[in-house]
């Protein structure tokens, strides 16, 4: 068989593939521009008038009105205060999330107790409950012990995330060897010593997601901090900015400029634990392959 015979099927493949390649291509481009499409559209409606947003067809280029709407959210709500206040819930939601939910999800993954697997099937069940069952329950609570109206109740019925657990239970059971566990415990490491210093440092992407997750949640939440925080300055960021839609008739250029700020934070954290995310998943892609 010559050079040429060999080369002819590798060429073939070669050119079947690429227009699968080119299909792949047009079909993620497709997606991200569907996924990035209402934020460019709201950072237009944030830099237009209202009168532009009710145009038919409505204008689809930025404007220069985004300072003018800035000005408008700053003086009809406590825009600052309110993101104070949401920041500290988020950040401490998430730090006590990442803590409780990797010591709980590790406990369940890799050591045999009583009733394990009772309550690790309870935990799914809640997991699959609306969170608005619980709505009545926690203000009860947080009534019996005077903390309506602060915030820290918004961090105590975060704190147990039945999905971190879940999913944090699920990435140590395969991500965390036992033989590192058994050695440990021939070196006298106990329970703690264990997840802090082995488990921890071999979940860090799993924590990386759960940190976006915990936080998105916490800032965008706005049932619960609506119905607990009576106090008018305590009040969180989503109910605040709902504060802009009152009246018989709504600016929804200044809405716009409202959520687009709330939104460049998440931004943030986003850019700062995605990249602990990818990088762990690729260093695990390439290891295994």
């Amino acid at each position: 068989m010559t050079t040429a015979d060999t080369t002819r099927p590798a060429t073939a493949t070669r050119r079947l593939r690429r227009p699968k390649g080119m299909t792949a291509h047009v079909l993620l481009v497709l997606a991200v521009l569907i996924s990035v499409f209402p934020f460019v559209w709201t950072i237009v409606m944030a830099t237009n008038t209202t009168e532009d947003i009710y145009k038919s067809p409505p204008k689809l280029t930025f404007g220069s009105h985004l300072v003018e709407n800035i000005r408008h959210v700053l003086d009809t709500i406590d825009f600052f205060g309110s993101m104070l206040n949401t920041i500290v819930v988020a950040c401490v939601t998430t730090v006590l999330v990442l803590f409780i939910d990797s010591l709980a999800a590790f406990a369940f993954a890799k050591f045999d107790f009583p009733g394990r697997k009772v309550l690790f099937g309870t935990l799914l069940v809640f997991m699959m409950l609306p969170l608005q069952l619980a709505v009545l329950p926690q203000f009860i609570l947080m009534s019996e012990i005077g903390w309506v109206g602060m915030l820290k109740a918004l961090a105590l019925p975060a704190l147990a995330n039945a999905f971190g657990i879940f999913w944090l239970h699920q990435y140590i059971q395969n991500g965390v060897p036992d033989e590192l566990l058994d050695a440990a415990r021939i070196d006298g490491a106990g329970f703690f010593r264990q997840y802090w210093n082995i488990a921890l440092p071999m979940i860090k992407p799993a924590l990386s997601f759960l940190a976006i997750y915990a936080f998105v949640n916490a800032w965008n939440d706005y049932v619960w901090p609506l119905i607990v925080l009576t106090d008018p300055s305590h009040v969180t960021l989503q109910v605040e900015l709902a504060q802009l839609h009152v009246g018989h008739t709504t600016d929804y250029s200044m809405v716009m400029a409202g959520v687009l700020m709330a939104a460049l934070p998440l931004v943030v954290v986003f850019a700062v634990f995605a990249r602990g995310f990818i990088a762990g998943a690729t260093e695990g892609a390439v290891q295994g392959s």
